[in-house]
């Protein structure tokens, strides 16, 4: 049995069945941390410009040391408002709301990478459906993918294989309000779709994709095979080098090859680990246990002598990748 760990942690998740919130819980209790797991929206927030304090169902959250956030895109406003006021008791957010919220933001996570120079594919973002179609020949013409702005990673997603297709498309949803992003779709990415799970600026391991028949080549769920795939130097550098940029502690980092390129066309930073252990047969959970322990020990390092805990408001910041080297 692991000696008792004076870190507490909090995992900020719908419910400890779910498969990576359970690992991550197994991962922290075999280290010895005192660990909770939050249902987000059974929680609740109050500050009066003094302190800020959580509650779980009405009765007082004890502060922890680092929160480790598993924030469903369906709620995420609200899990975001709650993993900030976390932060501002003074715990280490393993990823901030506000990288998450960046993730999420189809346009806005590639406008970031593109500003830093990682290759993202051809890209078209525009509100008038008109000025889609007449500027589509821009990421290559169809078959494109469209996608909502917010979606999250299992919805959100269609291909459109022609002209009147996509017009239909756009028609529906953008008459419902919601933005859409539009992307070549490639049909054959041969070897070269594939995801890498980056933490604390490393790259643990990748996973070829291998879609069923008649679904889309770059979709993660829903029948997909999964292989072990040892990532090419330059997709390792562009996968570290968009979890940098996003300054996500953890994130999946789905990538493409074109023509001799790795281009990053979506980040996550909440990614499930049951397919991916399972088609590489490691433990993902650990390693990610031992980076929040890691930051804890940056954060608690970089206090003056006579603190004991950072003060409420105060909570570290950090580059991915800082701590531990």
């Amino acid at each position: 049995m692991a000696r008792p760990s004076r870190t507490r942690l909090i995992i900020l998740s719908r419910s400890v069945s779910i498969y990576s919130t359970r690992r991550l819980v197994e991962a922290a209790r075999a280290r010895g941390i005192a660990t909770r797991v939050l249902n987000p929206i059974e929680c609740e927030m109050h500050m009066d410009g003094i302190t800020a304090h959580v509650y779980h169902r009405r009765k007082a959250v004890r502060p922890a040391d680092v929160v480790i956030p598993r924030i469903a895109q369906s709620i995420a406003p609200y899990g975001l408002a709650v993993l900030n006021q976390l932060g501002l008791s003074g715990a280490v957010l393993l990823n901030t709301a506000g990288a998450i919220a960046s993730s999420r933001n189809k346009m806005r996570s590639l406008q970031l990478l593109t500003g830093h120079g990682v290759e993202v594919p051809p890209t078209l973002m525009a509100r008038d459906p008109r000025s889609i179609r007449e500027m589509v020949s821009l990421v290559g013409g169809v078959p494109v993918l469209v996608k909502l702005l917010q979606g999250g990673m299992r919805q959100g997603v269609m291909v459109c294989e022609t002209m009147p297709s996509l017009e239909a498309a756009l028609e529906a949803i953008l008459g419902l309000g919601q933005n859409v992003v539009i992307q070549k779709y490639v049909r054959d990415s041969k070897d070269r779709d594939v995801r890498a799970l980056v933490v604390g600026g490393q790259v643990l391991c990748a996973v070829r994709r291998i879609p069923r028949i008649g679904k889309l080549s770059r979709t993660l769920s829903r029948g997909a095979k999964f292989e072990p795939f040892r990532l090419p130097a330059h997709f390792e550098r562009s996968a570290i080098r968009a979890a940098c940029v996003l300054n996500l502690e953890v994130a999946a980092v789905d990538m493409l090859e074109r023509e001799g390129r790795a281009e990053a066309f979506e980040v996550h930073s909440s990614p499930g680990l049951q397919d991916l252990e399972a088609a590489t047969g490691l433990d993902l959970a650990m390693p990610i246990i031992d980076r929040a322990l890691a930051l804890v020990s940056d954060a608690k390092a970089r206090l003056p002598a006579s603190a004991g805990v950072a003060p409420a408001g105060k909570s570290a910041r950090r580059k991915p990748g800082s701590a531990g080297k």
